[in-house]
């Protein structure tokens, strides 16, 4: 392919501070970065996309022209979620459950904090109103619904000024009939409203789960939809004539179509990005196992990779503090990132989750910041440069202000408000974020009951490499994978991801009384939905293979497994339904259950709760090479700085990354600073760079 004639694909992924974007073109990787734009985030999704189109010597509309697929990853419904401020949003259900959504299965975050306050409700009882109908648990009709009650509820929502509906009815799982004559009512009297159905959104039980779900789907809506049609819209005007691809939150992308049916799969679509570019690499370089962390400008994410795969898992998935039930790739966060915000709270300095974001940003960034930050105290402690470019060279760091700043830091600390006292201040700040990202892996991995001495740490995020090292000496891993793609891993990963449809369909049965027939008629109704979205974005049936699985437990369990029938088959193919699924069915759930939990109940006989298809089309991604073929070279660093790496200031060699080559070894102490991150080889530690130019840090 001639260089006039190069395509290209693009992957997008927006963060709290900032926007970045992957452009892969014949397997050459380019990343960038700029600040998003919180008033209008597709400004700063176009403003990235003129910025590559000019580094190709292209207008943009030749460049968009020449995008064979552009990727794009967001979190726009977790900003919504974690700012509180989504649509004014109403809640239709069966009468006698309008405070189901309340009493959250009577869960609580921490259950020995007497003074936690509950979730600031979505729908406040007044705005959560009921109808007299029952569906039962057959889906059979046992009281038809009271059409008149619907067009009163919808007037007194209307009176309140709603601006999204969500409706959710027992069993309507089951029987959709009564949510979709609520919705045909509701569109006539509550005209222009958003309108979320919990048969759509999540179709299966238990009820607090599809509730919940519901509600913050029709929360989110509003804005996900007229973000995504504001994007859409610019790239068409701009020469973009292919379909955009909106990551989700279980790890595949699928059109903004059908994304559009369902917003809320795009919660958490941003860090799932990440997690599946880690799985792609850690493959490749021979990790399967790995821990990942992504420390961007305003969280700090957490996940686990095992035999090289992140599946997504539906369930129990507690987001912002909300039950969303949708498949979705394990990511813990926390408020801990570059703009975190540094202040003393009765005597003791904590840093975050409140964050500086991009605007105004640290004070370093010049923008009219006035607290200090993370950032800035990596500024302070020299780990970060005032003298070269940051973020690619679009602005420089500054100093002015941040003596001020961690001098009052430390004048309510009670410790003197000097220089010396500034830059001890900061050096807290520093071990602060690090002791509280430390123990948040500590938490996760102690929870799945994994040892963090037995995986590899794979970094990455704006400022992941430059904690990595430490943490991971805190943690007893010995070995960091740093990408040098990691400061847009995100958007990466994008770019690696398959588009794909995750859903399921409830089904509850003993699992020596199973009605294949109806298990057949639900399979294939998911089927039918796969072939139609795939079909719309341009992938034949031919090319979908698909995961047929199922969710079972036994009776008395709160939470079901899954596990799969039929893998990598081809879409539609069912002959596994035969004579010996019962038998086959249960030797595969006390396998997983075994697996899961270390024992089965022998004695007792498991039920089926669910069945779901993984579908998936296979796409071209990224080749990552490994190994240590080059001769083995010590660098000399391009200058020195005063900076603190956890053992007081000295003058530390500092590499540039664009001069590091494959076969290098540099000793720490020492700094590599590539364009978009820092990678700090803290004491004790050997940065060495492999044959694809990545980086892996060594403890010695």
């Amino acid at each position: 392919m001639s260089e006039a004639s190069a395509s290209y694909r693009v992957g997008i992924d927006i963060g709290g501070t900032f926007t970045d974007f992957a452009l892969l073109k014949r397997g050459e990787v380019v990343l960038h970065k700029n600040l998003s734009t919180p008033q209008d985030r597709s400004l700063g999704v176009m403003e990235g996309l003129g910025a590559l189109a000019a580094r190709e010597g292209l207008a943009l509309d030749a460049f968009l022209g020449r995008c064979e697929a552009i990727v794009h990853g967001t979190t726009i419904a977790d900003n919504t979620l974690i700012e509180m401020n989504g649509a004014l949003t109403g809640l239709i259900t069966t009468e006698g459950f309008r405070d189901e959504i309340e009493y959250r299965r009577g869960f609580k975050e921490d259950i020995w904090d007497v003074r936690l306050e509950a979730p600031l409700q979505i729908t406040p009882r007044r705005r959560r109103l009921t109808v007299p109908e029952r569906v039962l648990s057959d889906g059979s009709i046992h009281k038809p619904l009271d059409e008149d009650a619907v067009r009163h509820a919808c007037r007194q929502l209307g009176k309140q000024h709603v601006e999204s509906l969500a409706v959710s009815l027992l069993f309507a799982f089951l029987n959709p009939a009564h949510e979709r004559r609520v919705r045909a009512i509701a569109r006539e009297e509550l005209p222009g409203v958003a309108i979320s159905l919990s048969h759509e959104v999540l179709p299966r039980g238990p009820e607090y789960d599809r509730t919940s779900t519901t509600v913050v789907n029709a929360y989110v809506a509003p804005r996900v939809t007229a973000y995504l049609e504001r994007l859409v819209s610019r790239l068409k005007q701009g020469g973009y004539a292919k379909q955009l691809m909106v990551m989700q939150a279980s790890g595949g992308v699928m059109t903004v179509e059908y994304i559009e049916g369902s917003p809320i799969r795009v919660l958490a679509s941003g860090p799932a990005g990440g997690v599946i570019g880690s799985a792609h690499v850690g493959r490749a370089k021979g990790c399967p196992d790995l821990l990942c962390v992504d420390m961007g400008g305003t969280s700090y994410d957490m996940s686990l990779v095992s035999g090289g795969s992140a599946p997504a898992e539906a369930g129990w998935n507690m987001h912002h503090r909300y039950l969303i039930g949708v498949p979705m790739v394990k990511v813990e966060t926390l408020g801990a990132g570059g703009g975190s915000i540094a202040r003393v709270n009765k005597g003791a300095l904590e840093v975050g989750p409140r964050s500086a974001g991009s605007e105004p940003g640290p004070i370093a960034y010049g923008r009219g910041g006035t607290e200090p930050t993370v950032t800035d105290a990596l500024v302070m402690l020299g780990i970060l440069s005032t003298g070269e470019g940051f973020a690619g060279g679009s602005f420089r760091l500054k100093r002015e202000g941040l003596d001020e700043a961690f001098a009052r830091i430390a004048g309510e600390m009670g410790k003197p408000a000097t220089r010396e006292g500034a830059e001890a201040a900061a050096f807290d700040c520093w071990r602060v974020v690090n002791a509280n990202m430390s123990q948040g892996v500590r938490r996760t991995t102690a929870g799945k009951g994994i040892d963090p001495r037995e995986l590899v740490m794979l970094a990455y995020g704006g400022n992941g490499p430059a904690f990595a090292a430490i943490q991971a000496e805190e943690l007893g891993i010995s070995r960091v994978l740093v990408p040098r793609a990691s400061p847009t891993f995100s958007a990466l990963g994008t770019l690696v991801a398959d588009p794909a449809i995750d859903e399921e369909r409830s089904y509850i049965a003993r699992s020596d009384a199973l009605d294949l027939d109806r298990m057949r008629a639900l399979w294939t109704q998911l089927i039918e939905r796969a072939e139609k979205f795939f079909g719309d974005a341009g992938f034949g049936r031919d090319r979908v293979h698909a995961d047929y699985q199922l969710n079972m437990r036994y009776p008395g369990q709160n939470f079901a497994l899954t596990f799969d029938i039929a893998t990598r088959a081809p879409l539609g193919e069912l002959s596994f339904l035969d004579a010996d699924f019962s038998a086959r069915v249960l030797e595969l759930f006390n396998a997983r259950h075994r697996a899961e939990y270390n024992h089965i109940r022998e004695h007792e006989l498991p039920e089926v709760t669910g069945v779901r298809l993984a579908s998936r089309v296979e796409t071209p991604s990224p080749e990552v090479a490994s190994g240590f073929t080059a001769a083995r070279r010590t660098p000399l660093p391009h200058t020195r700085r005063r900076a603190n790496l956890g053992r007081g200031f000295a003058e530390i060699p500092i590499h540039r990354g664009a001069d590091c080559a494959p076969g290098d070894a540099i000793a720490g102490p020492a700094i590599i600073e590539e364009s978009f991150t820092t990678i700090v080889v803290y004491p004790g530690w050997t940065a060495l760079v492999d044959d694809a130019g990545d980086y892996e840090l060594v403890k010695r």
